[in-house]
C-alpha cells in the first residue's frame, strides 16, 4: 500500500487498470457459447418427446419444450422460436440466464443417464438467436381496440406486458425510470452472460411489435403520479422491480468500501471500459444469492486478488444454484458458510470485516454462536436483497402491501380497482427473469379480458 499525504493513512488498494483492456475483454466473452448447428442437431435428437412433458410442467412460462425441439429437428427454427416466444417473449435472455439447472433441465427425464439432461437452454438459444440476428417477424397487432395501457417499469415483467397489450391491439405507454429499457437485464445481469449489447436487441425485438410508445427518465411518484395515470389510461400496471437495496444495520457500514452490489454491476454494465472500473485487491460479497455470485465473479475477472463470499446459512439455503456456486468456486472465489458480518472497521475507508459464526436452531431460527473471525477488505459489496424504495409512488390510496412489496391476487390486480402489478415489486415473487416475464403475461391477458369487459377472450395465443 502507498502512503497518502495524511500521517499515519494508507490509501485504499482499490485502483482501475488492475488487468489490461485484452485481458479483460476475453474474461467477459459470452460464458456459454453457442451450439453450432451440427451439435444442436445432436443435442436434440436426445430429447426423448415425452408426451407429458416434466421439462414443460417445469417452466414457469409453460413453453411446449419437446415441440419447440422438434421443430428443430425439422429444420423449421422460425416455427421453434414462434413455439418459444408465444410463451416467453423474453425467451433469448431467459436462454441466457435462466437457471435451467434447477428448472426445465432439472426435470428432463434424461438426467441420470449418461450425457446429462438434453440441454434445453442451449437448444432454446438456438432457436431464437436468428430472430434477433435476422429481424424475423414473429408477431403482428391485432386491430386497434381504442384502448391505452400504461406500464410502469421497463424491466422484464413490464417488457413482457407491453408486448402482450401491443400484440392484442391496446395502446401501451412505458414509463422507464432508467435511460434504457431492460431493467436488470440491462442494468444487473453478469456480463459475460449477456454479451454484444443483447438485452437492446431483444428490447428493439420487442417494440417492433408496434402500438408501444416509451418514455425514459419517468419515476413513479416523482415525475408521475399513479392518480394521473388513472386518470389518463384506462388500466394501469406497476412493474416498478425494486429501487432500494437492503443494508446490514452493521456497525461501521457507513466507511468508504461497503458498496452496494448492484450499483456496482450496473456500473460495469455501462462502461465502456471494463479497464478503468476501480477494483480492490482484496474484495468480500456479503449474501447468498444470483446477485452475490454474479458480483464476485466479475471482481474476481476484473483482477481481484483475492474473493471472498460470506453466507450466514449453509449452501443448500443459498439462492443462488449449486451451478452457480460451482462456478465461483472455479474462479478460485472462497465460500464461508454460516457467518454473519457484525463489524466493519477502518479509518476512513474499510480495512477489515469481522465475521460472528452462526448456527440454526430447531425452530429454524439463525443465532450467533459468539465465536468471531475477519477478514481484511478493500471492498466490501452488499449483496443480500432489494426493497420497493420509500419513494416509488405504490403506496398510494388504499393499495395493500404483503412483506413490503405489493400485494396482488392470481390475476394480478392490487387491491386498487384498474390497477395491476407483476414481477419483483409483487409479494411472493422468487425476482427470476422467467418469472418475472410470466407475471407480466399473466397480468397482459386479465388487463385485455378487463378492457373487454363481458367479451370472449381474444388472445389469440390462448388459443
Amino acid at each position: 500500500m502507498t502512503q497518502d499525504k495524511h500521517a499515519n493513512r494508507c490509501s485504499p488498494d482499490v485502483r482501475p487498470g488492475r488487468l489490461d483492456a485484452a485481458t479483460i475483454e476475453k474474461n467477459f466473452g459470452d460464458i456459454r457459447p453457442p451450439l453450432s448447428p451440427a451439435a444442436a442437431l445432436v443435442e436434440a435428437d436426445r430429447c426423448y418427446f415425452c408426451h407429458d412433458a416434466p421439462c414443460t410442467n417445469a417452466c414457469p412460462t409453460g413453453i411446449d419444450v419437446p415441440a419447440f425441439i422438434q421443430k428443430i429437428r425439422s429444420h423449421n427454427l422460425p416455427g421453434s422460436a414462434h413455439t418459444i416466444l408465444r410463451e416467453n417473449i423474453l425467451g433469448g435472455m431467459c436462454a441466457r440466464v435462466c437457471p435451467t439447472e434447477v428448472l426445465c433441465e432439472e426435470a428432463c427425464v434424461r438426467n441420470g443417464s449418461e450425457g446429462g439432461p438434453v440441454r434445453i437452454g442451449l437448444l432454446q438459444r438456438y432457436a431464437t438467436d436468428p430472430v434477433y440476428e435476422q429481424g424475423l417477424p414473429v408477431f403482428e397487432r391485432a386491430p386497434e381496440t381504442g384502448k391505452r395501457v400504461a406500464v410502469v417499469g421497463g424491466g422484464p415483467a413490464g417488457l413482457s406486458a407491453a408486448h402482450r397489450l401491443a400484440m392484442l391491439g391496446h395502446a401501451v405507454e412505458m414509463f422507464c425510470r432508467d435511460a434504457k429499457l431492460g431493467g436488470l437485464n440491462e442494468y444487473g445481469i453478469a456480463a459475460y452472460k449477456t454479451v454484444n449489447d443483447f438485452a437492446q436487441r431483444e428490447v428493439d425485438f420487442i417494440l417492433g411489435i408496434g402500438g408501444i410508445d416509451v418514455r425514459t427518465g419517468m419515476s413513479l411518484g416523482q415525475d408521475v403520479s399513479l392518480a394521473e395515470l388513472q386518470q389518463r389510461f384506462d388500466a394501469v400496471l406497476l412493474a416498478v422491480g425494486l429501487g432500494d437495496t437492503n443494508e446490514l444495520g452493521v456497525p461501521g457500514e457507513d466507511l468508504d468500501g461497503v458498496q452496494n452490489a448492484v450499483d456496482y454491476i450496473a456500473q460495469l454494465r455501462q462502461a465502456g471500459d471494463k479497464s478503468e472500473l476501480p477494483v480492490g485487491r482484496r474484495v468480500v460479497v456479503i449474501g447468498g444469492g444470483m446477485t452475490a455470485i454474479d458480483i464476485a465473479v466479475q471482481n474476481r475477472r476484473l483482477g481481484a486478488e483475492r474473493v471472498d463470499i460470506v453466507y450466514r446459512r449453509g449452501p443448500d439455503q443459498m439462492s443462488a444454484s449449486g451451478h452457480e456456486q460451482e462456478l465461483a468456486k472455479s474462479e478460485g472465489i472462497v465460500l464461508h458458510h454460516w457467518a454473519r458480518p457484525v463489524a466493519f472497521r477502518g479509518d476512513n475507508w474499510l480495512r477489515e470485516v469481522e465475521f460472528e459464526r452462526t448456527r440454526q436452531e430447531a425452530d429454524g431460527r439463525l443465532s450467533g454462536t459468539g465465536e468471531t473471525w475477519t477478514l481484511d477488505a478493500d471492498v466490501v459489496f452488499r449483496a443480500v436483497g432489494q426493497t420497493l424504495s420509500d419513494d416509488d409512488g405504490t403506496s398510494a390510496g388504499s393499495m395493500l402491501r404483503a412483506g413490503g412489496k405489493i400485494r396482488v391476487d392470481a390475476r394480478r390486480r392490487t387491491s386498487i380497482p384498474g390497477v395491476w402489478a407483476a414481477g419483483d415489486c409483487v409479494a411472493g415473487h422468487d425476482d427470476l427473469t422467467v418469472t418475472a416475464v410470466q407475471d407480466g403475461k399473466l397480468a397482459a391477458i386479465d388487463i385485455d379480458r378487463w378492457l373487454r369487459a363481458n367479451e370472449e377472450d381474444a388472445d389469440p395465443w390462448q388459443t
